[in-house]
């Protein structure tokens, strides 16, 4: 009975260790940006917004695209707990047709890897796809 009693405690003490330890969490207001339908040439940048819901500071090491047509750009402080941040990407509209691409996002957050999307066309200037 003493040996279960001691298993028992041992458990539960590992566990309210484990439940303390802080981490940072990630949550986007979007995980897909659509840009719709573009005008050929037209602003391609978009941002997706964050907050830091973990109890540790988030800090985005890296953040990459799928294709060279993409350039993301990270947030280069630590965002803070119940901090917001953002993720700005920008997509070269001079290339006409459908939008299609995934950023990855690493940080040291509790998940540390997300993919975040951007979708949407982009038409020729008389109208064309």
């Amino acid at each position: 009975m003493k040996k279960i009693v001691l298993v028992l405690f041992i458990g539960l003490l590992g566990f309210s260790l484990t439940a303390q330890e802080s981490a940072a969490k990630i949550e986007f207001k979007s995980e897909t940006v659509d840009y719709g339908e573009i005008a050929k040439g037209s602003d391609g940048v978009r941002v997706f917004e964050f907050t830091n819901t973990g109890t540790a500071p988030l800090i985005v090491s890296k953040v990459s695209s799928s294709c060279g047509c993409t350039i993301p750009k990270k947030p280069e402080d630590p965002i803070l707990p119940g901090k917001t941040g953002e993720i700005q990407v920008k997509y070269d509209t001079n290339r006409v047709g459908p939008i299609r691409k995934a950023i990855t996002v690493i940080s040291n957050a509790d998940t540390p890897t997300k993919v975040l999307k951007i979708k949407g066309e982009v038409q020729a200037p008389n109208g064309t796809k």
